[in-house]
């Protein structure tokens, strides 16, 4: 199914002026949002030089940051910016000029107020579009919730506390907590 007329295409949404702002476009509906706050962005970065460290210790892939699209359904015109994601060398060649295709591995960092679209969607989609695992960091409650999908179902939701290791089924061997990870200073 195409996006109805009136709607943005996939074509349409690269075809605009590159942002670094974060934008969807949400089954033809574009979305942008204000720049993220600096402790958001600082929460991003300290997750993705911890993640990213491991990743490549490890030989699992690639992680990548933000703003960076990832078209989960082109001809229904769905593309997202996650705060983090990690695609495995299995995955790899869904990489070309954008992602397109299912990470392996979504990260959203939740600010106070939400600024594209709605977290309840997104974790939806995530599992929809094949997605195997998302992390919701919450930042005021200092909590990470891991989301399991398996033949688009979430199959587990486990909530790791600030001193608990995150367990993650994408990547096992990672066993940090959000305290050694981020300082919430």
């Amino acid at each position: 199914m195409a996006p109805a007329p009136g709607l943005m295409t996939v074509d349409e949404y690269l075809r605009t002026p590159e942002r670094l702002i974060p934008q969807e476009l949400a089954y033809g509906i574009l979305h942008v949002a204000d720049a993220p706050a600096p402790r958001h962005q600082m929460l991003v970065a300290q997750l993705f030089r911890a993640l990213d460290a491991h990743v490549r210790r490890e030989q699992l892939g690639e992680m990548w940051l933000a703003p960076l699209d990832v078209i989960l359904d082109e001809r229904r015109a769905l593309v997202v910016q996650p705060d983090l994601l990690f695609i495995s060398h299995n995955r790899s060649w869904i990489v070309s000029d954008r992602v397109r295709g299912a990470p392996d591995l979504v990260i959203e960092v939740l600010s106070p107020d939400a600024r594209v679209g709605r977290i309840e969607d997104r974790v939806e989609w995530f599992a929809r579009y094949d997605v195997r695992e998302c992390w919701l960091i919450h930042q005021d409650q200092r909590v990470v919730t891991v989301i399991d999908y398996a033949d688009q179902c979430i199959v587990a939701r486990r909530l790791h506390r600030r001193m608990d290791p995150i367990r993650s089924r994408v990547l096992p061997t990672f066993w940090l907590s959000l305290r050694d990870i981020i300082d919430f200073a």
